[in-house]
Parts: C-alpha cells; structure tokens; sequence
C-alpha cells in the first residue's frame, strides 16, 4: 500500500508453503483478511517469497496468468521478493542451511535470475522492483582466511553476474529492478561496516571493468550501474542486533551513493544483564523459551568494555549467561514489531521507531516491508491467527509512520 515515504507490505515467508501451489492457497486464504484489515480502499502490496521450486512453477505463463489475474481481482501487486530462503523454510531445520546454496554457486545464481523475469512480468509499470538476497554466505563453513577470501571473490563475481542481466533487463525493457543484499549475523557481510567495505573494496573493482567491457560503456558508467542494481537490504532486526547507529549507517550510504534498497522491519530480542541474580535466572529462562529448533538465533552480547561477544546460536549463549563481562543481550529472532515487553524480555523496536523516524525525515527507500516469519515457533502466549497477526504488524507501522 503507498503510505507517505513510498509502499508498505508485508513478506509472504510467513506462510509454510514449499511449491507453487501451497504458497498461492496461503495467499488466497489469508490475504482477503489482511487487505480488509489494514487497505480496505487501496492496493495493498504483496512482498512475495518463492521457494526455488516454487520459481521453478511460477515462471511458466500458464501458471502466472492465473496469479496476475488473481492480483487484479483482489486489488493487490508486487514490488518485492524475498530471494534469501532457497528451500523449506517451515516444517524444516533451516538452520545455516538459510544460505544454501549460497552465492558461490550457480543454483544461487539461476534461482535468482529466474525470480527476476518473474518480478519484471508482474511488477506496476513505473514502479522498481527488488529481491533481497543473502549475505554471500555462512561464514563458519569457511575454516581459513583463504577459504572465506576465495567464497568472497566468487560470490562478488556470480552477483556481477546477476547485476549484468538486470542491466540487459533494464536495457530491453525499462525496468528498475535491484538485488537487495541483505546482512546478518554470521553472514560474510553481518553488519552495514562490512557492506559498504564489501561495495567499495570488492564488488566495485571487480564489476566495473567487467561491465565496462560487456556494454563497451565508460568505467564512470559501469560503477552508476551497479550502483543503480546492488543495493542494500536494511533488516532492523540485524541492523539492532549488532547494536549499530541507524543514522550513522545510512550517513555514510548516502555519502558514497550506495542505495538502500527496501527496509526490513524487523525486531530482535533484548535484554539488560545488569540484573539481581535472582533476575538473572529468569531471564535466562526467558530466553530459554525462545530456544527452538528451526532457525539460528544468533546472540550478540554487549560487553561492559564497549565491544561485542557473538554467540552462533541461543544454546552456546546460554551456556555461557553467567559471563560477568556482559551487560546486555540480543538475540535473532524475529519477535512481533508491535510488542516491546516480551514479559522479562523486550523487543528492539525502539530501533525501528528510530529508522522509520529517519525515512520519515528524509526518505532513503521507497520499499519498506514487515518481516516477522516466526509464528509458528514464538512461545504459546505470543501466538495469533496468522491474519490478525500480520495485520496488527501493519498497522503498527502505519500508525508510527503518521
């Protein structure tokens, strides 16, 4: 839907579709609902997310048709895709498996391409269209600095690749389309410092020689084209995480000309350790009710000196929660954006409060997506019909948007 600094939707991963099929019964089952919810007199945009196998259905016309007509019907479109989850992302221990196959291979490479001929057939004429991606890779399956430089360079090179057929798009037809690389913890690029190093230091020097040379353009306007088509994914969530300055972050992307793509809002878990002992213990199981099998919860502790502790998941945090150098905690896992005490726990929302602040401001994006997946694994006591669930989320944010 458009609201003041450009449209609002919502990212369909929530549902536990794994083929074509399921992901548009999902659709058609819950989406009348939420439109009625938060869009009752206005197009109400979809942030669509295809399994590979579902692309792999959907990009046949036969089968897209139906979708396109459906879109119409229920006065819905879409702007944006999820490109990051490959595979099962319910029902399933996804894990560090999220980025598999990652972007040193070509199955990373054709899946993502194939979601962007399918993004230019069904996006509004004028809008742009982007898919956010993974952050190249897991970072812990590369056991030398030689193995993760070397997972770096060919996964800078396979998504040249993509960017020169988005080129080739835009050329053929006129569309704006970008792929959104989006940071997270344990990723090659886990944090906004990481990206802009990555972009300058290793996506620029390669690219711009080889699309100079692919469209005989100037070396001036090959680096405005991957400036144009690599943009980044601003998740909250993993932006919070690693405690970093929101407005610091986009300063500096704004000063080198790198584009945010579309804005993830998200929100992580907190909490202060400068707590009683006897708190403590209860937080610790606060936690521990958030200690669920599926997806990696990586923690970041804050220390009392000012740096930073990583944990890879909640189990090696908590076996460590008596640490007396750590002062504070955040989790990834994606609680509900419109609650901020979680009992003894809080969300991050405060970060989005702050990063919505700065669109409203001064706009950075005109994407803006809810991307709270975890429903069918939160605690009892935070579940809702997945309907009303999304709808509260929107909402929210359009009403912190006023």
């Amino acid at each position: 839907m458009k609201v003041n600094t450009g449209h609002l939707t919502y990212c369909t991963n929530i549902h536990a579709g794994k083929n074509w099929a399921a992901d548009f019964e999902a659709l058609k089952q819950h989406f009348p609902a939420i439109k009625r919810a938060v869009a009752p007199g206005q197009a109400l945009g979809l942030g669509l997310r295809l399994s590979n196998e579902a692309s792999l259905q959907l990009q046949h016309p036969d089968v897209l048709q139906p979708f396109k007509q459906w879109l119409e019907l229920n006065d819905a479109y879409v702007f944006t895709m999820n490109g990051f989850p490959y595979g099962d992302f319910h029902h399933a221990i996804v894990k560090e498996h999220v980025h598999t196959p990652d972007w040193t291979t070509a199955e990373r490479v054709a899946y993502t391409i194939r979601l962007f001929h399918i993004l230019k057939l069904i996006l509004p004429e004028g809008m742009d269209g982007g898919i956010s991606t993974s952050p190249l890779s897991y970072r812990h399956w590369f056991k030398t600095e030689t193995d993760f430089n070397l997972a770096k360079k060919n996964a800078t090179l396979n998504i040249i690749a993509v960017i020169r057929e988005l080129v080739v798009i835009c050329q053929e037809t006129g569309q704006w389309l970008h792929l959104d690389v989006e940071p997270e913890p344990d990723g090659i690029l886990e944090t906004g410092r990481e990206f802009i190093d990555w972009f300058e230091n290793d996506l620029l020097p390669s690219g711009v020689p080889l699309l100079a040379d692919a469209f005989q353009v100037s070396a001036e306007a090959a680096a405005e084209m991957i400036r144009r088509h690599l943009c980044l994914c601003y998740d909250v969530c993993h932006f919070a995480i690693g405690y970093e300055n929101h407005e610091a972050v986009l300063q500096e992307l704004e000063n080198k000309e790198i584009r945010v793509g579309k804005i993830q809002i998200s929100a992580a878990l907190k909490a202060s350790l400068n707590q009683t002992a006897a708190q403590l213990e209860d937080i610790k199981t606060s936690f521990g009710t958030f200690n669920e099998p599926t997806y990696l919860h990586q923690v970041v502790a804050l220390k009392k000196d000012g740096t930073l502790m990583r944990y890879p998941d909640l189990p090696e945090a908590l076996s460590d929660f008596g640490n007396a150098d750590t002062e504070q905690w955040r989790a990834h896992f994606h609680v509900p954006i419109s609650i901020k005490d979680i009992g003894l726990l809080q969300s991050t929302q405060d970060d989005i409060r702050t990063v919505l602040e700065l669109q409203k401001n001064k706009a950075f994006t005109n994407h803006l997506e809810v991307e709270t997946y975890t429903w069918e694994v939160l605690p009892e006591q935070l579940k809702l019909p997945i309907a009303q669930s999304i709808s509260n989320e929107i909402n929210w944010v359009i009403d912190t948007l006023v």
